[in-house]
């Protein structure tokens, strides 16, 4: 079998308070991801969301079906968004083939029977990040470049959080049922992403974190506002977020992280700010 899966259940923030440290870990953090010749899904039960990962290096990878799912096809009842973080690759969806460089992404819409991954060069193989949501409508399947991405300049270098957020599989570049996706940049001398934190009750999300230099890591707060934990990550290790929590990470060197939600609105503004003077 190429695809290998876990399933995450959803965990109440009174029971998290009591968490140590490795059933933190075990809960939220997704540190198996980008393994060769494999597709890496963890299925969550918040919003039925998944993230994974395809790699392939000696063979073509064909999306298979897991179990959790009970479908003929992996999107008989799913869409799936897919953005590169390796070396050039591509997506062949029905019939037809989606080129993919660093950074370019894909909408997978429902009702897709055949997709398949393969890298353009082995020993640079393609590293497709997936994140997957229920859909109830069938939307085209879309390419987005980076350059096609609504793009947002945030923050500011005196605070650390300069960054670039290049909004792609959302409401206005792509038509989708419910799966957002996008990528933040920091700017050299910022080390915080999403700060001011925030928590939508209305959407989980996942964060998985990339271009994290060698020796250098990232620490994710998660949690309510006024009883935060951490949890700290490696390059091209992902973190899941509830619904209560706040999702916000420093580094220790800037870094780029890709980010995707799901659930019952698809403003992309709608989340309730945290002040920082209220954090705990």
């Amino acid at each position: 079998m190429s695809t290998i899966y876990e399933t995450r259940y959803a965990s109440n923030p009174k029971a998290v308070k009591h968490y140590d440290t490795k059933a933190l870990r075990d809960e939220f953090l997704i540190k198996n991801l980008m393994q060769q010749d494999k597709i890496v899904w963890v299925y969550t039960h918040y919003d039925r969301y998944m993230a994974g990962s395809a790699v392939p290096v000696n063979k073509e990878l064909k999306l298979e079906t897991i179990d959790p799912i009970k479908s003929d096809n992996f999107t008989d009842r799913r869409e799936l968004g897919v953005i590169n973080v390796g070396g050039a690759g591509h997506v062949t969806v029905d019939g037809t083939t989606y080129a993919l460089g660093y950074k370019d992404a894909l909408y997978i819409g429902k009702d897709s029977k055949n997709v398949v991954f393969k890298s353009d060069v082995p020993n640079n193989p393609a590293k497709f990040y997936l994140n997957s949501a229920p859909a109830h409508r069938t939307f085209p399947t879309k390419p987005i470049t980076k350059e096609q991405a609504n793009k947002l300049e945030l923050g500011a270098m005196e605070t650390a959080n300069a960054r670039t957020v290049y909004q792609m599989i959302l409401s206005g570049v792509v038509e989708t049922c419910q799966l957002q996706m996008g990528m933040t940049e920091l700017k050299p001398g910022s080390v915080w992403n999403t700060m001011p934190a925030h928590v939508h009750d209305r959407r989980m999300e996942v964060y998985f974190y990339f271009e994290v230099p060698e020796e250098q890591a990232i620490c994710h707060f998660m949690g309510p506002v006024d009883e935060t934990r951490h949890i700290w990550l490696q390059n091209c290790q992902a973190v899941i977020s509830p619904p209560w929590s706040i999702h916000s990470g420093s580094g220790t060197s800037n870094y780029t992280f890709i980010w995707g939600m799901a659930g019952e609105n698809l403003d992309y503004n709608d989340m309730d700010i945290a002040k920082i003077t209220e954090l705990k």
